[in-house]
C-alpha cells in the first residue's frame, strides 16, 4: 500500500496538470470572441502584462500593439518615400505615411476614451484607425503603374487584424 501512494500522488499531479492546461485563460476566452483567434492569442500573449490584465486591459494591449504597428509603418513609409526616385511614388508614400500617423493618433484617442470607460468613443476611434491604411491602398490604385509594396500590404493586414481584435474586445466591455 505504501508503494502505491507515490504512484497515486504522481497520477493525481498529472491529472491536475492536465486539467489546468485545459482551463482556458482570460486571453483565450476573450480571443474566442474575435475573428482572428490565433493572431489574437499570440499578439496578446506577447505582452508581459497580459496574464494580469482584465478584459479592458486586453483591449488596451491590442490598441498599444496597433499603435506600434501604425507608428512603425509610418516611419517605414517615410523612409521609402525619401529613397523613391519617382515623384509620384514619393508623393503617394508621403501621403501613406501621414495616413498611418493619423491611425496612430486615432488609436491614442481610443486609449484616452478607454481610460474614462467611454467605450463607444474608443470604438469610433479604433474604427477610424482601421480605415486609414485603406486610403493608402486607394492612393496606389490611382497610379496603376505604381505597385503596392508587399511589405506595406503585410503591415496593413496586421493593423487591420489588430484593430478588428481591439474592436471586438471593446464590444465586450460596453
Amino acid at each position: 500500500m505504501a508503494s502505491t501512494l507515490p504512484h497515486l500522488l504522481l497520477l493525481l499531479s498529472l491529472l491536475a496538470l492536465s486539467l489546468s492546461t485545459r482551463t482556458p485563460t482570460l486571453i483565450q476566452k476573450t480571443c474566442s470572441t474575435t475573428t482572428y483567434y490565433d493572431f489574437c492569442v499570440s499578439s496578446l500573449q506577447s505582452d508581459p502584462e497580459s496574464p494580469k490584465a482584465d478584459v479592458r486591459g486586453l483591449s488596451t494591449i491590442a490598441i498599444h500593439l496597433a499603435i506600434s504597428n501604425a507608428t512603425n509603418t509610418s516611419s517605414y513609409t517615410t523612409t521609402l518615400a525619401r529613397s523613391a526616385a519617382d515623384p509620384s511614388l514619393r508623393a503617394v508614400l508621403r501621403e501613406c505615411a501621414a495616413k498611418y500617423s493619423n491611425a496612430g493618433e486615432a488609436l491614442q484617442w481610443s486609449l484616452d476614451a478607454l481610460s474614462t470607460e467611454s467605450y463607444d468613443y474608443a470604438f469610433v476611434h479604433v474604427s477610424a484607425a482601421a480605415e486609414y491604411p485603406n486610403v493608402c491602398r486607394v492612393l496606389f490604385r490611382q497610379y496603376p503603374r505604381l505597385p503596392y509594396p508587399v511589405e506595406m500590404a503585410r503591415r496593413e493586414e496586421v493593423l487591420e487584424h489588430l484593430c478588428t481584435i481591439a474592436l471586438e474586445i471593446i464590444s465586450l466591455l460596453g
